[in-house]
C-alpha cells in the first residue's frame, strides 16, 4: 500500500458517524456524540483548563472470575488532583456534604482553616487509608511541605482522600491498592487533556445502572469583562437506572437491554456515591467556594441524581487565584469578587458537573468483575436515537 492509500484509510478509519472525527487513541466525549449542553467551555473542557491544575490516574485490573478475596478479581485504582502542581501552595477551598452515606478525610481542617494544603485523591472506598498514608509519605519525600514557624524540620499532614464504593465489581476486600499506586498517580499527574471512564479511582464504578468512572468538564465565564475558568472533575458511581436523564430525556428508562448482570452482591439500584472537585481561577474566599460546592447537587439532579440514603454526595471547591495564600510569617492581602457577581458561578459549577458525568458515561466501557459480575457500557448508538425521538439532538 503506497503512501497516498495509506493516508486515505487512516482518515476513513478516524472519521466516524455524525462527521465527528475521533483519534483512535482517543474515547469519544458527550459533545463528540452530539450532545448539547449549556455554557462555554475551555481548550480542553476539562478540570486542567484551570491553569497550573495537573491530573493522575493509577489502574489497577487484574484477573478474572470467581471473587478469592486477597487475589481478585481486581478493578480498582486511584485519581489525584494537584491543584497547584508538584510544589506546595495551599489554596482556599470549601466542601460541603449533600449526603454523608461517604468519606472525604481532611474537610475538618479545610472547614477550620479554609485551606486545601495538597492534593485530593479518589479511590474506592476500603483504600481510603492507604492512599491518605501515601500523600502524607510523598509529601514528605518531595518536601511538598511548609515547616511550622520555631519547629524546623517537623512536618505534618492532613491529607484528603475520598472514596466510592465499587465492590459489585472489584475484590474490594482483598485491599490491592497500595502506596505505590497513590505514589503512580501523583508522579505521573499531567495538565492537559484527562483520560475519563474506567481509569483510576473510577475503575470499577457504576452510574445509573451503566459503567462509570471519572469525568471532567469546564466552563468559561466573563465577569466584568475578566475571564474566569472552573474546572470540574467527578467519580460517578450513584444512581438509578430509571431516573437517568441526559439532555432533560428519561434515556434510562427508555433503552431496552444492556441490564447488569449480578452474581453476587446486593442487587439494589441506586446504592452507591459521587465525588465531585469543582476549581476555579477567579478570587474567591472559603465561605464563597462552600457555597460552589453547594450548587453541585444542581448539576447532579440534571442528571437524575437525588442523594439517596446509600449515597455518599461530597464535594470540595478551591481557588487557584491567591498565590502564597498561606504564608506563616506575614500578612496577606488578598482579593475576591463580591457575592453579587457570583451567580454566573453557581450556573457554570452546576453545568460542568452535569457534563462530567455525562463524560464519564460516555467514555466508560462495558466491565466484567468478580463472580462475572458485568456492567454496560451506556450504548452510544441507542442513546442518540433516544435523544433525536424527543427532538434534543
Amino acid at each position: 500500500m503506497n503512501n497516498k492509500f495509506k493516508f486515505l484509510f487512516v482518515c476513513l478509519l478516524l472519521f466516524c458517524s455524525h462527521n465527528t472525527i475521533i483519534f483512535a487513541d482517543s474515547k469519544p466525549r458527550a459533545r463528540d456524540l452530539g450532545i448539547s449542553f449549556e455554557g462555554k467551555t475551555g481548550p480542553n473542557n476539562a478540570i486542567t483548563d484551570v491553569e497550573g491544575i495537573l491530573v493522575g490516574h493509577s489502574t489497577i485490573i487484574k484477573g478474572d472470575g470467581k471473587l478469592v478475596v486477597g487475589k481478585g478479581p481486581v478493578r480498582t485504582g486511584v485519581t489525584v488532583v494537584l491543584p497547584k502542581g508538584k510544589k506546595y501552595d495551599p489554596v482556599f477551598a470549601g466542601w460541603y456534604s449533600l449526603n454523608g452515606n461517604g468519606e472525604m478525610t481532611g474537610t475538618t481542617w479545610v472547614e477550620e482553616s479554609g485551606f486545601l494544603e495538597g492534593p485530593v485523591a479518589i479511590t474506592n472506598t476500603h483504600s481510603v487509608g492507604v492512599v491518605r498514608d501515601a500523600i502524607v509519605q510523598w509529601g514528605y519525600d518531595n518536601k511538598y511541605f511548609d515547616p511550622l514557624p520555631n519547629a524546623p524540620g517537623i512536618f505534618w499532614a492532613l491529607p484528603v482522600v475520598a472514596e466510592t464504593y465499587d465492590g459489585g465489581l472489584n475484590d474490594i476486600n482483598g485491599h490491592h491498592v497500595k502506596k505505590e499506586h497513590a505514589y503512580t498517580a501523583l508522579n505521573s499527574a499531567t495538565s492537559g487533556k484527562v483520560i475519563e471512564g474506567n481509569v483510576g479511582g473510577g475503575t470499577g464504578m457504576v452510574c445509573h445502572g451503566f459503567k462509570g468512572g471519572i469525568g471532567t468538564s469546564s466552563r468559561v465565564i466573563k465577569v466584568n469583562n475578566v475571564k474566569y475558568t472552573i474546572g470540574v472533575l467527578v467519580q460517578a458511581n450513584y444512581g438509578s437506572r430509571k431516573s437517568l436523564t441526559i439532555s432533560g430525556v428519561p434515556v434510562g428508562k427508555d433503552i431496552k437491554g444492556y441490564q447488569r448482570k449480578r452474581h453476587s452482591s446486593v442487587n439494589v439500584d441506586g446504592v452507591g456515591s459521587i465525588i465531585v472537585i469543582v476549581a476555579t481561577d477567579a478570587p474567591l474566599l472559603p465561605h464563597q467556594l462552600k457555597r460552589l460546592a453547594r450548587r453541585v447537587p444542581i448539576g447532579i439532579s440534571r442528571v437524575g441524581g437525588y442523594g439517596s440514603n446509600s449515597s455518599g454526595d461530597i464535594f470540595i471547591a478551591f481557588s487557584t487565584a491567591t498565590n502564597n495564600a498561606a504564608n506563616r510569617y506575614e500578612t496577606q492581602q488578598v482579593k475576591m469578587l463580591p457575592n453579587e457577581q457570583l451567580s454566573p458561578f453557581f450556573e457554570s459549577t452546576a453545568f460542568a458537573v452535569e457534563e462530567s458525568i455525562v463524560n464519564a458515561l460516555v467514555a466508560a466501557e462495558t466491565m466484567e468483575g468478580i463472580n462475572g459480575n458485568t456492567v454496560y457500557a451506556l450504548p452510544h448508538k441507542e442513546l442518540i436515537s433516544i435523544l433525536k425521538k424527543y427532538n434534543r439532538y
